[in-house]
């Protein structure tokens, strides 16, 4: 194995480390600080997966205790979503004509996906080379053989100009629907912007050359007024279940108020609309309500509690989907690192996330042993709001499900319930591992008869096994 020391300097990133395996053994020219990161310091974080069933993740280059040890897009390996290993940098450094643009010291926001070309699978990474506050920017394209690398770059997708162009080129997504490729992207300032790109290429279907920028920002989808600073960002497009598309955004501040809102369309250039309509590119539109919260600051008993959770991406299997974030913490907001969440769809085709980290193997995805009884929901819950201001790290609390307050759910089968009327709820409810007790148990996700969404878990002491959970979710099955 080529260490980081012998490569030559062009393949100094993940893959000259790890020589596309995804087997490999850290490279030992890391320096010990990174070698000992683990998911500390991801900041803005997507996942992908191999034919060998190692999860990849990529992130920004950030590193919360000081200087940058690296840059060039960080890549971290995993096997269940739950322990990472540093690997190294997809790039050497910000590529040439991305620092030319930008003046940008490191990469953001990388998102990579797996794309069938003529000429066989390639995957794609597109970057953001930026600097604070600046709408200088640059969203790049690497491609590689394998997410391990070697990355080579390919050029600037899309650029923006501070005194030139009211949106912003970074934190890109690549949708892909069917045939058609879509670069979603934007942050502040414009808002954010959706346009089509060229499947065989990679670049903008509306380039004024091969392998230049885009010539114009695309269609606008959401945005935010100057009284919330214009504080939108991280846009993740997903398929809806039935048809349509869900759009998974950030808002607020970075550091303190940041949190994950939804909403859905018809068609991948909008209008995207939350529960009660609004328009998440409506500037008329109250910012403060806007959009369905499905993901913000709060704590569980025993647990260190989530600070300002958001730039989240979703990763895509079968029979479940994740929602990769990073998020701080209450008693260390400076520290950040990558978190997973299962993402469940309810009856009414809104993307909801569970209150408890995703555990790997103990996780239970066969929809079909989801609770399908309301009395299964009967007892005492741990609950955690998502109404409160998003400058609060609210407290879970502890509420008793009785009869009576699941009078009038209709269950449709694999832990979807609903209830019509003056108090209408839209809920999930699935298997989870709660991490503090050490027990599975079932939490939930719900849009609650005030609009908002409401998480919890059900309460079980540590004395229960978890073979007699076990037992119960068979038991659903005969």
């Amino acid at each position: 194995m080529t260490t980081l020391d012998e490569a030559p300097r062009e393949s100094r990133g993940a893959g000259a480390d790890v020589s596309g395996q995804a087997d490999a053994a850290l490279p030992t020219a890391l320096p010990a600080e990174v070698r000992s990161w683990g998911p500390r310091n991801s900041h803005d974080p997507t996942a992908v997966r191999d034919d060998d069933g190692v999860y990849w993740l990529f992130s920004t280059d950030a590193n919360a205790d000081g200087p940058l040890p690296g840059a060039g897009a960080q890549i971290r390996r995993s096997t269940d979503l739950v322990t990472w290993d540093f690997a190294g940098w997809a790039l050497d450094g910000v590529p040439a004509p991305a620092r030319a643009w930008a003046n940008a010291e490191g990469l953001w926001a990388p998102d990579v996906v797996r794309v069938v070309t003529p000429a066989g699978d390639e995957w794609r990474m597109y970057y953001s080379a930026s600097s604070f506050g600046s709408r200088t920017s640059a969203i790049g394209l690497a491609v590689a053989p394998h997410p391990a690398g070697p990355w080579s770059d390919r050029g600037i997708v899309v650029a923006t100009e501070h005194d030139r162009d009211g949106h912003n080129a970074i934190d890109a997504q690549l949708v892909i629907d069917g045939e058609r490729h879509h670069l979603v992207y934007g942050s502040f300032f414009g808002g954010l912007h959706i346009l089509g790109i060229d499947p065989a290429t990679g670049f903008a279907l509306d380039a004024p050359a091969p392998g230049e920028p885009a010539s114009a920002p695309g269609t606008l989808i959401a945005r935010r007024p100057r009284s919330v600073d214009t504080a939108i960002e991280g846009p993740y497009v997903i398929p809806r279940p039935g048809g349509g598309w869900a759009l998974i955004v950030s808002y607020d501040s970075l550091v303190s108020t940041y949190h994950v809102r939804v909403a859905v369309a018809d068609a991948i250039e909008g209008p995207y609309l939350d529960p009660a309509g609004r328009d998440l590119a409506d500037l008329d539109a109250d910012p403060e309500v806007t959009g369905l919260t499905v993901l913000a600051s709060h704590r569980l008993e025993g647990a260190q509690g989530l600070l300002a959770p958001g730039h989240a991406s979703v990763l895509t299997e079968p029979g479940r989907q994740i929602l990769i974030h990073h998020t701080r913490f209450p008693d260390e907001p400076r520290q950040h690192e990558v978190q997973a969440r299962r993402l469940v769809w309810t009856a009414q085709g809104w993307p909801l996330v569970a209150p408890q980290p995703w555990a790997g193997d103990r996780e239970v995805d066969d929809e079909s042993t989801w609770p399908r009884e309301v009395a299964e929901l009967e007892g005492e819950w741990e609950i955690v709001d998502y109404a409160s201001p998003t400058q609060s790290v609210a407290p879970s609390r502890r509420v008793e499900v009785t009869a009576d307050a699941v009078a009038g759910l209709t269950a449709h089968g694999q832990g979807r319930f609903t209830r019509e009327g003056d108090e209408p709820v839209d809920a999930v409810v699935f298997p989870a591992w709660d991490g503090v007790r050490g027990v599975a148990t079932l939490s939930f996700a719900a849009r609650a008869p005030h609009g908002f969404v409401v998480v919890g878990t059900k309460v079980i002491e540590a004395d229960v096994s978890e073979a007699k959970v076990t037992e119960g979710a068979a038991a659903r099955v005969e």
